[in-house]
């Protein structure tokens, strides 16, 4: 899909920002550039689309040099997006998304029919359409980004930094959305990050750069528990928690299939026994057909304590969870991270099967910070 042959930049200060890089990436892949501030990630995304100019070798997409190429005809074959987003105020939604297509002469129905389409894939309601961009949220804004990059069915996208303003809520929610959808469309992605977080959790590569120089490109399992050498090794520091434990890979080799629930029809007064019973301040809330509603805990009754209706009307809707099938690593970055006591477990139904606790990554932490040895000496 993509080829960089000995390719390097040098500005007109002397500056060689990028030194003889050469990387193949696979068509329907997802490579995450990473390093320290002016390590030449963010230049050699740009020379990929031509926004900058390469000073020796040769960039190839689909085996055609990209200097063969007229250069408004390549870019807008190519989506991008930034983390300043770059909507055009004045432009309703519809407008921004529709861009591209409309450089190239897409008729207006066509236009209009893919704008749609791309909303349903991010689950945003038809209206937004005929919005402004002042009238979106921070995320929604991004999110809108991220279509119009996708509008004229590119197969390849360029993305730098693309959520690196948005709060950490939001940017979580971003990220595990944008993974989904590329794996569902195929789509090529180059992305410029300098958050490790973010790499481990979206790359099926991660190319670590420094000085302009490719440092190491692998997997995120084979970089965590096979740095290339020293600076790698800081490089990724703390995010190394289950390199001692590379048998573990999903959320479901380690979650509790028997997490305590109760269904959102009991009343408050039962989940209070529940509670009791079971020696736990909070409980899942699920529905008749097992599917995950929310939850309660002990705080939420006792605000609500002169209620004497069902669980479901005082439960919270709103909660982290994950699938059976969630990468292990991410599940324990959003637990340290976020402060979360456990994250329940979801199938692709939303049912409930189990739980991830604190408690359960006890054993994953241990080994990564002190390693295998059994006598510690205190």
């Amino acid at each position: 899909m993509l080829r960089l042959e000995h390719v390097s930049k040098i500005f007109e200060d002397g500056t060689k920002a990028v030194d003889d890089i050469n990387l193949e990436i696979g068509s329907g892949e997802f490579v995450v550039f990473i390093g320290p501030s002016g390590c030449g990630k963010t230049t050699t995304m740009k020379m990929i689309n031509r926004l900058i100019e390469t000073t020796e070798g040769n960039i190839f997409i689909e085996q055609e040099n990209i200097k063969d190429k007229d250069v408004v005809e390549l870019r807008r074959s190519i989506g991008y997006v930034i983390q300043q987003i770059g909507l055009f105020p004045h432009m309703t939604i519809a407008e921004n998304i529709s861009l591209v297509p409309k450089l190239l002469h897409w008729p207006e129905d066509k236009r209009r029919a893919r704008a749609e389409e791309l909303l349903q894939l991010v689950n945003m309601d038809q209206a937004y359409l005929d919005k402004y961009p002042n009238e979106l949220s921070g995320g929604q804004q991004q999110r809108i980004g991220v279509l119009r990059a996708l509008a004229a069915d590119p197969p390849l996208i360029l993305m730098d930094e693309p959520f690196g303003a948005l709060d950490p809520i939001t940017r979580d929610s971003l990220q595990e959305e944008f993974k989904k959808l590329q794996q569902s469309l195929g789509k090529t992605i180059v992305f410029v990050t300098h958050d490790m977080n973010e790499a481990i959790k979206l790359a099926d590569r991660i190319v670590i750069m420094r000085q302009g120089k490719i440092v190491q490109v692998g997997a995120p399992e084979e970089i965590l528990s096979q740095p290339a050498n020293a600076f790698v090794e800081e490089f990724i520091g703390k995010h190394r928690l289950i390199e001692s434990r590379p048998t573990l890979q999903t959320v479901q080799q380690i979650m509790n299939e028997n997490p305590i629930s109760i269904n959102e029809e009991q009343t408050i007064s039962e989940a209070i026994r529940h509670m009791k019973d079971h020696k736990v301040d909070s409980l899942l809330v699920i529905d008749e057909k097992h599917v995950l509603q929310g939850m309660i805990d002990i705080e939420m009754i006792e605000q609500n304590r002169k209620k004497q209706g069902n669980v479901k009307d005082i439960m919270e809707t709103s909660i982290y969870k994950v699938e059976q099938h969630a990468l292990l690593r991410d599940t324990v970055h959003k637990i340290l991270r976020n402060g979360f006591r456990y994250v329940p477990v979801v199938d692709k139904e939303n049912k409930l099967i189990g739980i991830v606790t604190r408690a359960s990554l006890a054993n994953i932490v241990y080994d990564s910070i002190w390693g295998n040895n059994e006598s510690i000496s205190v």
